[in-house]
């Protein structure tokens, strides 16, 4: 991520970014009761609403941001709710200082907003990250063109294609943001975990 994008987000911190609204969407609350609690990791956590939510049900959860301001924020709100609850300021592309696997990686407008290094990157990141059995949920904006590569930082659908050599999509969920930005949530697993609950079900 350049210089100027860093600044935009820093400065937005001072106030109230758009994009952190502190409500869980009703994705992850599904996720989170259709699910055995594990261990969870929010890339791009922002103040921490979600990992605070995943902590409350059981989750040993995780929460990384680039923005120190957000981070501390995040564990005030962790110390408040009464939640243990980890948070690091850090790259979602340089993850070094987090181990272990994680049984889910969610991702609410981080992926989407990094250039094409940044996004190898961090796909690099998810596939030493994300446990065997794991689940990778993520929500991104698309932009206008596909071939429209200079305008805002949205992703394309070829953005997403490299995802698919390591991971199998298990569900897609299109919509609309401000009646006019395509978005999508879209859940993703491990190929082999995949094939082993098909078999469970025969």
């Amino acid at each position: 991520m350049n210089f100027l994008k860093k600044l935009f987000f820093q400065i937005w911190y001072f106030g109230d970014p758009p994009w952190d609204t502190n409500q869980t969407p009703p994705e992850l609350y599904e996720f989170i009761k259709e699910t055995t609690p594990g261990r969870a990791l929010d890339l791009g956590c922002g103040t921490g609403t979600n990992v605070i939510t995943l902590a409350k049900n059981g989750w040993q959860a995780t929460g990384v941001d680039f923005i120190p301001k957000a981070i501390r924020t995040a564990r005030k709100k962790a110390r408040q709710a009464n939640v243990d609850a980890k948070f690091w300021v850090g790259d979602v592309t340089r993850l070094e200082h987090i181990q272990g696997q994680f049984d889910l990686i969610l991702d609410i407008g981080c992926y989407h907003s990094l250039d094409p290094a940044g996004m190898s990157a961090y796909r690099d990141q998810l596939r030493r990250l994300l446990a065997p059995d794991g689940k990778f949920m993520i929500y991104l904006f698309f932009k206008p063109k596909e071939t429209d590569s200079a305008r805002g930082s949205n992703a394309t659908e070829a953005d997403l294609q490299p995802f698919l050599d390591f991971l199998a999509l298990i569900k897609r969920e299109n919509g609309t943001e401000r009646g006019k930005l395509r978005s999508a949530w879209i859940t993703y697993a491990h190929p082999l975990a995949t094939r082993c609950n098909s078999q469970d079900q025969i």
